[in-house]
């Protein structure tokens, strides 16, 4: 669904990325581990077209992405829900979901039915949609950024840390839903400093260090390592 095939990305001088050869397979849910600046939101820049890679090719289905819009790479179905939400805290949250469909803006039938799904999988959204978006909870605000993402209709979903300061209660839910999201048929290549509760619903994981994958294996065998545990999970 989703390969890097030696992809390394620099800003400037500043190698971000250093030959990265990563997979998703359809229906998987892949976890990104490591460190604030190891490159895994470097990774999902790259991957979705907001930054070209200094080398190295990114397909999906066999067809290349590399240098191509982000719009087109949403229609080809990488989707990003970025970290830090960024949505348009004035606007509605109906309006903030609408515009994850503008690549589908003329399948008005379409939309809606994918709306409907959104609502399912978040009935506060429906309930909330004429609030302001920047008057909701985190853990409600973290559910519009991914309700938005959905719209897009991603083959492979790009989820970036989003239980990032969300309190523990919300970060289950938000984790229910991204198991709900993969098992529903759509691959899912997610990075989160909460390994622990990554870990427990992957497929695989990837362990990024100063750009490289330093490790990837099973979720078994990644939390058995004393190296992963000492620097991801804890005792």
């Amino acid at each position: 669904m989703l390969k890097l095939d030696a992809v390394s990305l620099h800003y400037g001088t500043f190698r971000a990325l250093d030959t990265i050869q990563l997979e998703v397979r359809a229906g998987e849910l892949v976890v990104l581990l490591g460190a604030n600046g190891a490159g895994k939101s470097s990774i999902f820049l790259a991957a979705s077209g907001l930054r070209t890679p200094t080398a190295g090719s990114i397909t999906s289905q066999d067809e290349k992405l590399t240098g191509r819009s982000t719009s087109e790479i949403v229609r080809k179905g990488i989707v990003l829900c970025p970290e830090g939400r960024k949505l348009f805290p004035q606007m509605s949250v109906l309006q903030n979901l609408t515009l994850g469909a503008y690549v589908h803006r003329r399948d008005r039938a379409g939309n809606k039915r994918k709306l409907m799904e959104v609502f399912d999988l978040f009935p506060i959204l429906a309930s909330r949609s004429s609030q302001a978006a920047g008057s909701l909870s985190g853990g409600q605000q973290q559910m519009v950024a991914i309700g938005r993402a959905l719209m897009g209709r991603p083959k492979v979903l790009l989820l970036d840390e989003p239980s990032l300061g969300l309190a523990p209660l919300v970060v289950k839910q938000v984790f229910e839903a991204i198991k709900k999201i993969n098992k529903a048929g759509t691959s899912v290549l997610l990075a989160e400093q909460n390994a622990f509760a990554a870990l427990k619903i992957a497929d695989r994981a990837y362990v990024l260090e100063g750009g490289r994958i330093a490790m990837q294996g099973s979720p078994q065998s990644l939390m058995q390592n004393a190296a992963v545990r000492e620097a991801y999970i804890g005792a």
